[in-house]
């Protein structure tokens, strides 16, 4: 086949590719260009967005013998994962821009320019599995796995998709790419946003944003126990930062339990009170064999590298409903909530919603 290597400049998408390549494939590389200016994008060798990503795709398919090309699409990035992002959290949600990259970048816009130019498929480092029967499964190295970040693929999408590494561990794909004489080999992972040049989330939203001081609610006495420089600072769950200058009545920790964009309110309470025992998706994808027509048992992720809890999962006419087993806490609106088989695996991936709230 004709497959294009979406390569980032990181060591999973060079031995990707390489794989490709392996296997019989006619694999050419291209590294996505996605800043309007790299140099205010995050620096240093850090696996996404920079000039030295560039320069380190570039090399890597070189090493490896395959055509090359930079493609420009810095001005859908930044519309549809950095703006998108900024107007999320303005709305008092918790967004994931890799969930966003995936489904309106790397397998929307990359995907669809790949088909046109006459390709079969585009490989991407990501460490998931797709079997035989098409279904998206997670990587055999669960603290890597990003089949949560893929769920929002649609089946059109991942027919086209290839993801090689989903059957190795971090370790094998680096001393691989050691063995391939790949320099990227030791680079270090990407683990921050990548459009955020010094990780300062809460700095880069307020640039954006602006000042915009509100009342810190209780939730318990409705009391305004701190003030705020913008909502969009906060998320559910948060503990730390709070601003709160009155103790607690019974001393203990309060938690961020909910954002409201409309009255720049944040409300804080007790852990517990973060507990929900049912969600609710809309924009639901169905990718896990033909769609349920009824309730079904799954296992449910609601936040990236969090653990799965079993549920009930209904596709409504307004999204996906689940009603969980057992409580779970820091459900934020914008993540996604990801079903999985309930088999004793539990990795394959049955569908995706994104939170609502």
């Amino acid at each position: 086949m004709r497959v294009l290597a979406a390569m980032s400049g990181g060591v999973d998408s060079a031995v990707a590719a390489a794989r490709a390549v392996a296997a019989g494939h006619d694999v050419t590389g291209v590294h996505l260009a996605l800043s309007r200016n790299p140099q205010t994008y995050r620096t240093g060798a850090r696996g996404c967005c920079t000039v030295e990503d560039a320069r380190d795709a570039r090399r890597a398919a070189d090493v490896i013998g395959i055509p090359f090309y930079v493609w420009d699409m810095a001005e859908q990035f930044h519309s549809d994962v950095v703006d998108d992002f900024v107007a999320e959290y303005a709305a008092g949600r918790t967004p994931n821009p890799c969930l966003r990259c995936n489904e309106k970048i790397k397998f929307a816009a990359v995907l669809d320019r790949a088909v046109a130019l006459g390709f079969d498929a585009v490989v991407t480092g990501h460490h998931a599995r797709l079997g035989p029967d098409g279904l998206l499964r997670r990587s055999v190295d669960l603290a890597k796995d990003q089949s949560y970040v893929l769920a929002v693929l649609n089946r059109a999408q991942l027919d086209r998709a290839m993801f090689p590494l989903g059957d190795s561990t971090k370790a094998q794909v680096r001393a691989e790419a050691a063995r391939r004489g790949l320099a990227v080999a030791d680079k270090p992972d990407s683990h921050d946003i990548c459009f955020i040049a010094d990780g300062d989330t809460r700095g880069f939203l307020a640039d954006r944003l602006g000042n915009a001081p509100g009342d810190v609610v209780d939730a318990t006495t409705g009391a305004v126990v701190g003030r705020h420089d913008g909502a969009y600072a906060f998320t559910v769950g948060q503990r730390r930062g709070l601003g709160i200058g009155v103790p607690a009545p019974d001393g203990r920790p309060r938690y961020v339990l909910s954002i409201t964009p409309k009255s720049n309110t944040v409300t804080v309470g007790p852990a517990e009170a973060l507990d929900v025992d049912t969600v609710t998706g809309v924009r639901p994808v169905w990718i896990g064999g033909d769609q349920p027509t009824g309730p079904v048992e799954a296992m449910l992720q609601v936040r990236a590298h969090g653990s799965t809890t079993p549920a009930v999962v209904e596709l409504t006419d307004a999204g996906m409903h689940a009603q969980l087993h057992r409580p779970v806490r820091g459900v934020a609106a914008g993540q996604a909530m990801v079903a999985y088989r309930p088999d004793p695996a539990g990795d394959v991936v049955l569908g995706s919603a994104t939170i609502a709230g």
